[in-house]
């Protein structure tokens, strides 16, 4: 209040320059005006603008859980920080030189550093005796550690230090202690910033490409839940709720790292989540098609899944390798908005292998066992006749040989037939081809033995 305002008659007033730093000289009227109107529950500093290391500086030591706020007028800087070689923390040592239960910790200067350390606590050791010893309460026995124009520690000088190695205790536990020895390391480095990307977007602007960006989230979502109705009819309900499953694993690792990391996800992140689904659902569909070839050659469903699985498990699992191969450099060489991209890639990658490995794979192995899947349904989308299988045993004791072609006289079969030869290798089509040769020759032979 300004009623409890010391009078402007009354405020200190300097009768010679200031000796020192621990010099009340430096206390003017207007450095006394700010100390009296200085709240430190809301101090008003400016962190952007530092004081002059040069003039007086009135400022606070931020309250704890065990001491309340303590508000100091404080003289120049003499001994920077920049002098501090390095700090450490660690459990205190009574006389005997036993480790005791206090934490202490421990500073070392450089030889400017140690040369005025000494000099300073020559000083405020005076202070210290005249003010009464361990027993006294004289503040310019203290000296003020400040970082960001706050008081982080204000330690009196119970001796004049000569060697630079001076050793802070009193109260600390071991994370108070840390805390202050990493401030110490740390607080002085000199630290400059280079920008890496800048971008200005106005706030409707933002909201409109985050619009547009889920639209088309939206929009290929769809294309390929209707491409895996229309492919694999009731098997593309597998595909939806895999795509499901993998999408409710992303956004919950979105939600952790954003509770835990303070993430945020950029339009780049929701780009990568976007890529992601193509990328995920081709997973589902090497593995389906692995399952249709299986059929195509005769295999019951529950073997062709376990083959198939056998199959497409090391596509699947080169694939996401590339794929978080390319995450991983794409985050440590580029910057800007391209690291969003690249770490929802990789993060969805490995939430693609998670759901085929745990998800799709085992939901199959259930369904394979059904009547709706196992018998072939029409609409099932594993349907051995659609898929222009020929049985290995045709009845009768008669068994299809491994190299005969299946028949594709029936025009029903015949686009499964022609898209079977489609999906051979090279390598494969040469060998059959050789296998046809092989075996007309043979007939040619049996002809003239005749």
């Amino acid at each position: 209040p300004a009623a409890s305002l010391t009078p402007d008659d009354k405020l200190p007033k300097p009768t010679a320059a200031p000796a020192n730093s621990s010099d009340v000289n430096w206390i003017t009227a207007d450095v006394y005006k700010k100390f009296e109107t200085l709240d430190c529950d809301h101090p008003s500093q400016d962190k952007q603008e530092r004081s002059d290391p040069a003039k007086p500086l009135v400022t606070c030591e931020p309250a704890t859980a065990t001491s309340p706020a303590i508000k100091y007028i404080l003289g120049p800087v003499e001994v920077k920080g920049s002098n501090i070689k390095s700090s450490s923390f660690q459990l205190q040592r009574g006389a005997q030189g036993a480790v005791t239960n206090e934490w202490a910790v421990n500073i070392q200067f450089d030889d400017a550093g140690t040369a005025k350390f000494k000099e300073v606590t020559e000083r405020l050791y005076q202070f210290y005796v005249a003010g009464g010893g361990q027993s006294g309460s004289d503040p310019k026995a203290q000296f003020a550690i400040v970082l960001d124009d706050q008081v982080i520690s204000a330690p009196r000088s119970l001796a004049v230090i000569t060697d630079g190695r001076p050793q802070i205790t009193g109260g600390f536990t071991e994370q108070s202690a840390k805390a202050l020895s990493d401030q110490l390391r740390f607080g002085a480095l000199p630290i400059s910033f280079d920008i890496q990307s800048e971008q200005q977007i106005s706030a409707t602007l933002g909201g409109e490409q985050l619009r547009m960006g889920l639209l088309a989230g939206l929009i290929g979502l769809l294309l390929v839940v209707v491409y895996s109705l229309f492919q694999y009819r009731a098997l593309g309900f597998v595909t939806i709720a895999s795509l499901v499953v993998a999408g409710a694993l992303t956004y919950l690792a979105i939600g952790i790292l954003g509770w835990t990391e303070n993430y945020r996800l950029s339009l780049a992140g929701v780009a990568g989540i976007i890529v992601a689904i193509g990328q995920t659902a081709d997973s589902f569909i090497v593995y389906f098609e692995r399952i249709r070839d299986e059929l195509r050659e005769g295999r019951g469903l529950v073997s062709a899944v376990e083959n198939g699985w056998k199959r497409a498990k090391r596509t699947v699992l080169a694939s996401k390798a590339v794929n978080l191969l390319a995450a991983l450099v794409l985050y440590f060489v580029a910057v800007g908005n391209v690291r969003g991209f690249a770490f929802t890639l990789g993060l969805t990658a490995i939430a693609d292998l998670i759901v085929v490995f745990m998800f799709t794979h085992p939901t199959l192995q259930l369904l394979a066992r059904t009547r709706f899947f196992g018998e072939g349904h029409k609409f099932s989308g594993l349907d051995p006749k659609r898929l222009g299988a020929v049985p290995l045993y045709r009845g009768a004791g008669r068994l299809r040989s491994p190299d005969e072609k299946k028949p594709v006289a029936r025009t029903k079969n015949a686009g499964a037939a022609a898209e079977a030869e489609r999906r051979m290798t090279i390598a494969e089509r040469r060998l059959a081809e050789k296998q046809d040769q092989l075996a007309g020759s043979s007939k040619s032979s049996t002809k003239e033995g005749k």
